[in-house]
């Protein structure tokens, strides 16, 4: 007994490893799919690994199915590479809705007021037209599902990352735990794209950890006349489908208390308090507002809405005097979904942690503070960060080089090859 908490001792055991892998990507999100088709696309043998049974994480399962934003509020494009080439993949499947090219940063009130009954324009005004993407989540699963299976990178669901394996200042592999029990994939170069930064964590890297306030968006279909329904009550959204309309968060009433979610007692409480509300404002729309009385609904999302827990401290702290401003290991711009005229250089120094020399961190838990964070776990930058983070490790590991000494300007160069704004 150790300050009130029981310990239990467990048997040494030996654990198989199952594989061993050039590139080892933990969370088969936007930016770890991002990541792993970067790695395997610049030569390198990579193994994805993710806890569920489908590809794309919030951006697919959480129903947060907004590309917010690949564009910097002046109607410049800054994201493109992989994000643009899911966009593209989606709109040949007439899965995408976005405004047309000539239409970015315009200040015509009512293409601005179009794109808001879409989800598409956010923030404080005056509003200009964004570059920013409404889609279908099955066809947004079955874009990656088909960037991964063309780049031949090596998938595997269902298996829930454990523990790092950290030797001197390396991490070697990654622990995982599955239904036919515990296994290790060993790594030359390992890139946390899990979100809740799973692995730094358990390696012992420096992080912060902040609480949020949960929710579950979900969509609704067989609305009557959905613009209408959408100008008569406001909160929810046209989506991609016939008749449907997306209901993000906002749209029920907030739950009581922030979480921790990294912690299960706090995800199951607001798991049932979210889903509780969900029904309540199914009831209440098909009760209260037109169009909605025979509605039905389509899909609660898999995932909560969580965009942030713990957030790498790493060798540089993107913070919010950094806006506007360039820096020489630029790897990624991002605007702001929720301002204008705001841009982030993200540095290649803010997904590497201090502590290890073969892991670096991709999505929404790099190394940024609080307020930068709003902009960088947006999916498009998030897509970004983890074409990165994969085409460094590809590099690194090509050029038989530690990730730090990387010569960054190969990596921009790579990037920028392959469809990465990099510049303004």
């Amino acid at each position: 007994m150790q300050n009130g908490q029981r310990f239990i001792e467990e048997l040494p055991r030996s654990t198989p490893v199952k594989t061993e892998t050039e590139v080892l990507v933990i969370g088969g999100g936007s930016a770890g799919v991002s990541a792993a088709v970067a790695a395997a696309r610049n030569g390198a043998e990579v193994m994805l690994v993710e806890r569920l049974g489908y590809l794309g994480g919030l951006a697919t399962g959480g129903l947060i199915i907004l590309l917010l934003t690949l564009d910097d509020g002046r109607g410049h494009q800054v994201i493109g590479g992989l994000c643009q080439e899911v966009t593209d993949r989606l709109v040949q499947r007439d899965a995408a809705y976005f405004p047309p090219k000539t239409e970015w940063g315009s200040t015509d009130e009512n293409l601005v007021s179009r794109d808001q009954r879409w989800g598409l324009v956010w923030g404080h005004g005056p509003h200009r037209v964004r570059y920013s993407v409404a889609y279908d989540p099955e066809e947004f699963k079955f874009a990656l599902n088909q960037m991964v299976e063309e780049a031949k990178v090596k998938l595997l669901l269902h298996s829930y990352a454990c523990d790092a394996l950290v030797e001197d200042s390396r991490i070697s592999g990654v622990t995982f735990q599955s239904k036919s029990g515990r296994f290790a994939i060993l790594a030359k170069v390992v890139i946390d794209a899990s979100g809740d930064g799973d692995i730094f964590t358990s390696a012992g890297a420096a992080y912060e950890n902040e609480e949020v306030l949960p929710w579950l968006w979900f969509c609704m279909g067989g609305v009557e006349n959905p613009e209408a329904a959408i100008q008569a009550d406001g909160w929810f959204f046209h989506t991609v489908g016939e008749g449907k309309v997306l209901l993000p968060w906002g749209a029920t009433e907030r739950v009581t208390r922030k979480i921790d979610a990294t912690k299960p007692e706090d995800l199951t409480y607001a798991e049932l308090e979210c889903r509780k509300r969900v029904m309540e404002e199914v009831d209440r729309l098909r009760r209260e507002i037109p169009g909605f009385a025979n509605a039905h609904l389509c899909h609660i999302a898999d995932q909560l809405g969580i965009t942030e827990s713990r957030r790498l401290v790493g060798e540089y702290v993107l913070d919010r005097d950094d806006i506007d401003k360039p820096c020489d290991d630029v790897i990624a711009i991002t605007g702001h979904w929720t301002k204008y005229d705001a841009l982030y250089y993200i540095p290649y120094r803010s997904l590497l942690p201090k502590e290890f020399a073969n892991l670096l961190v991709a999505g929404r838990c790099i190394s940024v503070d609080h307020r930068v964070h709003h902009a960088t776990k947006e999916i498009p930058p998030c897509m970004a960060t983890g074409e990165a983070a994969g085409t460094a490790a590809a590099l690194a590991i090509r050029s038989g080089i530690e990730l730090k000494k990387l010569d960054v300007k190969s990596l921009q160069h790579a990037l920028e090859k392959r469809g990465a704004i990099l510049r303004v």
